[in-house]
C-alpha cells in the first residue's frame, strides 16, 4: 500500500500444503504452462471473501500455480480485487493486511506463507530487502492516488473495462476531488469535456453534448435516479459520466448523457480521517470518514461520513449552511452473498439567488457580487433531503450473479420570497421583479432495479449477458404564491446601479395562488449481450422497452383543484443500442455506436385535446481510446451526431395548445485524457467542439444555437507529487479552464462572454506516528477574472462565477 515496502524472505516448515485446482491440472499436463505464466494484466473481479476461497478463485481465473496451507489461511478474509491486474499484483492485493506474504519459486509457482512480523515460527530469516517501486492500490483504497480507473460499470451495468466499452465514459476518482478540494459535484465535472452547469443554484443540473436537463433526469446515485437535489461529496467514491443517450438501460432521460454518483462503501480494513477546510468568505467545512469491520471475521462492516459547512457567498448578504450524515453497513453472510444498507440526511439553508439581469446583448456592467433581491430576512430557502437505500447481490457461481437495488428519496423544499426579473433591464438600469414563495414543495420518490448478469461461451465466442427490470415512481405537490407585486407595496422595480432594499411582506396561506401536482411512474425491461471474438473484437447489442405514465395539474385556487385538472400522458417505446470495439493492440481500441433514446414526456396538449408524443433522440458516434504508459494514461476521442425530435412548440393557430415541430441537433468532437504520465505526475486534459442548432421551430428560433453551450471549451490540470526522498510528501499543481462565448437564450438575443480561469494547488503530507497529516492550499480563479457560468430563469439573467477564492485544509488520516 505504500511506495516503499519491506519484503522479508523467511523459510518455513509449512507442513501440509493445499494445491490449487490449476496446479493439479498443470501436474496432469492438461494446461500449458506458457498460457498461465505470461504475467499479463487481465480483468479480475474477486470480492472480499474468506482467504481460502479468494485464493482458489484467483488461481482459477488467473491461471496461477498456488501453494498454501489451509490452516494458515484460517478464518482470514481477503481484500477485494477489481480491475486489470497481473496475477502477482492481484495476489499482493488479496493478501494485503493479512499478515501473509508470498514468494515465487523456481518453477513459476507461488507459495503463500506467514510474514516475519506475523508471529509464526521461523526456522531461518534472511536479511531484510528494501524494494522501492509503485504500490498497487485497490480502487476503493482511501490512499489510492490514481487519476485513472480501468473499469466502470455505469455504461453497461456490468464491470467492464473502459477500453472494451463502445461508448465514451469518463471516471472522476475521489483523488481528483481531494486535489482540487471540490465540495460540489459541479466543481468536479469541469474535468470532463462538454459538460456545463445549467440550473438554479439550489439544484444541480447540467448540459451534456448541448442538451439541458434540470437535475431531474441527469444525475443518478448508485445507478438509481435522484431528483432535484444538491449532492454532498463527503461520501462520494467517484463520478462516472456516460456521454450520449443512456435510455437503453436507464429509461426516460435527456439524450446528452448521464452522471452517476457512486458513493463510498464500508471497507474491511480500519480507516479514519478528519478534515478541516477553511477559506474565503468565511468558509468553514468539517468532514469525518470512519470505516472498518464490526466483527472479527470481517463479515459485518460499517462506514460513517459526516460533513458540516457554514459560509458566506461572494454575493452580498448571501450565506449558506449544511449538515450531512451518511451511515452505511455491509453484511457478507457467505462468500457469495452481500447486503448493503445506506442512509443519507442532508439539511441545507441559504438565501435565494437568481442572478444579474441583462442590458442589451450582455450581462449588466455591475459588480458580480451585487445582490438584487428584495433584501428581506425572509428570502431564504431550506432543503431537507432523506435517502434510505439498500442493495444486495448473490453470486450463484463464478459466472452468474443477481443484484438488486432500491432507494426511497424525499425532498422537502421551502423557498420564501425568491425574486425574479420579468425581462432585461432598461438602459437606465431599471428592471421589474416578481416574487414567488413556495413554502410547500414536497417530493417522494421510489426507485428500484434488479439485474441478472451471466457469462458463458458459445462456440468460439465469449458472452456476458445482462437482463434487468426497473421501476420508478415520483409524487410531488407544490403550494405557494407567484405574482408581480404592486410597486408601492413590494418594491418590484429596482435600479440595478443603485438598489434600495426593503422588506417584502410574506404571503400567508390565504394569499397562495400557485398549486401544482405531479405523479409519474414507469417500468422497463432491458437486455444486453457483450460478445467477444478472438480477444480483439467486442460487440454489444441490446435495448429496453419502457411503459411510462405522467400526470400533472395546476390551479390558482387549491391543491384539490390542481388534482382535478390533472392530465395524464402515457408513452411506451423501445430504445435499441448497438456498439462495436476493435482492439488491434491492447493499448488501442476503435469503437462506434448507434443509440436511440426515449426522452421526456410532452405534457402539453394539441388543439384536438390529444397528448403529444414523447421526445425521442438518435445518436451516431465513432471514436478511439488508448491506454498507454503501462495502462496508466487513458485517452478517449469521440465524434458524434445527436438529434432530438418531438420538441413541443406553440400552435400558431391557437397558442394555448402545442404542436410537435421542434427538432434540435448537436454534433461535435470531444477529447478526454486522464491518468499518470510518470511517477508523481498526474494530469487531466479535455477539449470539446460542440456545434448545436435548432433545426425546426415555429417560434423564430430555427437556425439558432442552444443557450449556454460554447462552440469551444477545454481544460488542462496537472499535479506533481515530488519523488525525491528529502522532499517526499510535497505536491503542487495548476489548472486552466477555457469556455468560449455562449448564447444567453435560444432566441440568441444576448451572449455571455467567454473566459479563462486558472487554479493552483500546493500541498504537503507527512507521517506522525501511524497517522498521515496533509496540509493543502487551493486557489481558484487565481487571476481574479470576471466569469459568467450560466444563464437561467427565462434567459433574462446571468449567473456569475466566484472571483479569486482561497481554500486551505488540514487532514489527519489513520
Amino acid at each position: 500500500m505504500r511506495k516503499t515496502q519491506q519484503i522479508r524472505q523467511p523459510v518455513h516448515n509449512l507442513g501440509s500444503f493445499k494445491l490449487s485446482r490449476i496446479a493439479l491440472l498443470l501436474l496432469a499436463g492438461s494446461v500449458s504452462l506458457a498460457a498461465i505464466a505470461d504475467g499479463k494484466p487481465q480483468p479480475l473481479n474477486i470480492p472480499a471473501l474468506p482467504l481460502d476461497s479468494a485464493l482458489t478463485q484467483l488461481a482459477d481465473k488467473a491461471g496461477l500455480r498456488l501453494l498454501y496451507s489451509a490452516e494458515l489461511a484460517g478464518k482470514l478474509r481477503s481484500r477485494p480485487v477489481s480491475g486489470q491486474y497481473t496475477p502477482e499484483q492481484a495476489l499482493k492485493i488479496l493478501l494485503s493486511g493479512s499478515g501473509l506474504s508470498f514468494r515465487k519459486t523456481a518453477d513459476d509457482a507461488f507459495t503463500v506463507e506467514a510474514s516475519v512480523n506475523a508471529g509464526e515460527p521461523q526456522s531461518m530469516t534472511l536479511p531484510t530487502v528494501t524494494v522501492v517501486g509503485k504500490a498497487e492500490y485497490d480502487s476503493t483504497d482511501p490512499y489510492n492516488p490514481d487519476y485513472h480507473r480501468t473499469n466502470a460499470s455505469t455504461a453497461t451495468k456490468t464491470d467492464t473495462p473502459i477500453m472494451q466499452t463502445p461508448m465514451s465514459i469518463q471516471v472522476i476518482p475521489k483523488q481528483v476531488l481531494k486535489d482540487q478540494q471540490a465540495i460540489r459535484i459541479k466543481d468536479a465535472l469541469k474535468n470532463v469535456s462538454g459538460i456545463f452547469w445549467a440550473t438554479d443554484p439550489m439544484y444541480e443540473g447540467f448540459q451534456m453534448r448541448g442538451f439541458q436537463a434540470d437535475g431531474a433526469t441527469t444525475v443518478y446515485r448508485n445507478g438509481l435516479r435522484i431528483r432535484r437535489a444538491q449532492h454532498e461529496v463527503a461520501n462520494v467514491e467517484q463520478l462516472e459520466v456516460i456521454k450520449g443517450p443512456a435510455a437503453a438501460i436507464y429509461g426516460r432521460i435527456e439524450p446528452g448523457g448521464l452522471i452517476n454518483v457512486v458513493t463510498k462503501k464500508p471497507l474491511d480494513m480500519p480507516y479514519y480521517s478528519l478534515e478541516q477546510q477553511f477559506g474565503s468568505y468565511d468558509l468553514y467545512r468539517t468532514t469525518v470518514d470512519a470505516t472498518g469491520p464490526v466483527n472479527d471475521d470481517r463479515s459485518l462492516l460499517y462506514r460513517l461520513n459526516l460533513a458540516y459547512q457554514n459560509n458566506n457567498l461572494f454575493i452580498d448578504t448571501m450565506d449558506q449552511e449544511r449538515f450531512f450524515v451518511a451511515p452505511s453497513l455491509s453484511w457478507k453472510p457467505s462468500d457469495r452473498t452481500e447486503l448493503n444498507l445506506n442512509f443519507e440526511y442532508q439539511h441545507d439553508t441559504r438565501v435565494n439567488y437568481t442572478g444579474l439581469p441583462v442590458i442589451g446583448n450582455r450581462p449588466a456592467n455591475i459588480p458580480v457580487n451585487r445582490y438584487l433581491g428584495f433584501g428581506s430576512d425572509n428570502e431564504r430557502a431550506v432543503h431537507d433531503k432523506l435517502i434510505i437505500g439498500f442493495d444486495w447481490s448473490h453470486q450463484f457461481n463464478d459466472d452468474w450473479k443477481i443484484q438488486h437495488r432500491f432507494h426511497y428519496y424525499n425532498l422537502d423544499y421551502q423557498g420564501n420570497n425568491q425574486s425574479f426579473f420579468n425581462g432585461p433591464a432598461n438602459n437606465n438600469g431599471t428592471a421589474i421583479r416578481s416574487t414567488t414563495t413556495t413554502p410547500i414543495d414536497d417530493t417522494d420518490t421510489y426507485a428500484t432495479n434488479i439485474d441478472l448478469i451471466g457469462k458463458f461461451k458459445l462456440l468460439d465466442t465469449q458472452h456476458q449477458v445482462l437482463a434487468g427490470f426497473d421501476y420508478f415512481w415520483e409524487k410531488r405537490d407544490g403550494e405557494g404564491f407567484a405574482r408581480t407585486p404592486a410597486p408601492a407595496t413590494h418594491r418590484p422595480i429596482v435600479n440595478i446601479f443603485n438598489p434600495v432594499y426593503g422588506q417584502v411582506p410574506l404571503p400567508t396561506a390565504k394569499d397562495f395562488n400557485s398549486f401544482s401536482t405531479l405523479t409519474q411512474s414507469w417500468f422497463g425491461t432491458y437486455f444486453q449481450d457483450q460478445i467477444t471474438l478472438f480477444d480483439k473484437l467486442h460487440i454489444m447489442g441490446g435495448g429496453r422497452y419502457d411503459w411510462a405514465t405522467r400526470s400533472s395539474g395546476s390551479s390558482s385556487t387549491s391543491i384539490e383543484a390542481a388534482r382535478n385538472r390533472e392530465t395524464e400522458v402515457q408513452n411506451d417505446a423501445f430504445s435499441p443500442r448497438v456498439g462495436l470495439v476493435y482492439q488491434p493492440w491492447p493499448w488501442l481500441a476503435l469503437y462506434g455506436n448507434y443509440v436511440e433514446s426515449l426522452g421526456g414526456a410532452n405534457t402539453a396538449l394539441s388543439a384536438s385535446g390529444k397528448p403529444l408524443d414523447a421526445e425521442t433522440a438518435q445518436q451516431h458516434e465513432v471514436g478511439f481510446k488508448t491506454e498507454l504508459l503501462d495502462k496508466k494514461l487513458l485517452t478517449t476521442v469521440a465524434f458524434y451526431n445527436l438529434t432530438k425530435q418531438n420538441v413541443a412548440t406553440a400552435d400558431p393557430a391557437n397558442p394555448r395548445f402545442s404542436i410537435q415541430t421542434g427538432e434540435a441537433r448537436s454534433r461535435g468532437m470531444e477529447l478526454d485524457v486522464s491518468g499518470q504520465v510518470t511517477d508523481g505526475l498526474s494530469l487531466i486534459a479535455t477539449y470539446a467542439y460542440t456545434d448545436t442548432e435548432i433545426t425546426k421551430d415555429n417560434r423564430g428560433d430555427q437556425g439558432h444555437r442552444f443557450w449556454n453551450v460554447p462552440k469551444n471549451s477545454g481544460s488542462f490540470w496537472v499535479k506533481y507529487a515530488v519523488q525525491e526522498p528529502l522532499l517526499r510528501g510535497l505536491s503542487f499543481g495548476a489548472g486552466t479552464y477555457l469556455v468560449g462565448q455562449r448564447e444567453g437564450n435560444n432566441a440568441n438575443t444576448w451572449q455571455m462572454p467567454g473566459y479563462v480561469r486558472v487554479d493552483a494547488l500546493l500541498g504537503y503530507a507527512w507521517k506522525v506516528g501511524h497517522s498521515t497529516v496533509t496540509t493543502q492550499l487551493n486557489i481558484n480563479n487565481l487571476l481574479d477574472k470576471e466569469i459568467y457560468e450560466t444563464s437561467a430563469f427565462g434567459g433574462f439573467l446571468a449567473q456569475p462565477g466566484a472571483p479569486r477564492i482561497f481554500m486551505g485544509s488540514v487532514k489527519v488520516e489513520f
